[in-house]
């Protein structure tokens, strides 16, 4: 299957939907007010849906694969700075777990995109050369 274009990579949907997550949860009243925090969120969950999309138009896969890297450990950083959000009471337990997780199936999907990439790369790497005429 050919993908034409960077919404049908399944992680940038499950990217998108952490964004909205993410955005909506910290615009609470008190969440808001840490200002830092807001932004630093926002933008870990930001990035590793336009990683993913940034990464569609790479010249190679290896390039590609740099890219949902990023995208992967900003889900992780999601993640950390949600414990942070927990700590400051910003966030019911509630909101952490079902945040945590969409984190987690994004950054989930994003691995299982880069395996596959890796295995592509293999087979095609491992194809011998067509024979070369001399005539």
């Amino acid at each position: 299957m050919k993908i034409e274009k960077f919404e049908e990579i399944e992680a940038w949907p499950l990217a998108r939907e952490l964004t909205r997550m993410v955005d909506a949860m910290t615009k609470k009243l008190e969440f808001a007010k840490d200002r830092e925090l807001k932004g630093q969120i926002r933008d870990a969950a930001g990035s590793a849906m336009h990683n993913v999309a940034e990464g569609f138009d790479s010249e190679t896969n290896i390039e590609f694969i740099r890219f949902l890297r990023y995208a992967k450990r900003s889900c992780s950083e999601v993640q950390s700075e949600l414990y942070v959000a927990a700590d400051e009471k910003h966030v019911t337990p509630a909101e952490f777990i079902t945040v945590y997780e969409q984190a987690r199936k994004t950054r989930a999907a994003v691995r299982g995109f880069i395996n596959y990439l890796r295995k592509y790369e293999a087979r095609k790497n491992s194809r011998p050369e067509p024979a070369l005429s001399t005539r």
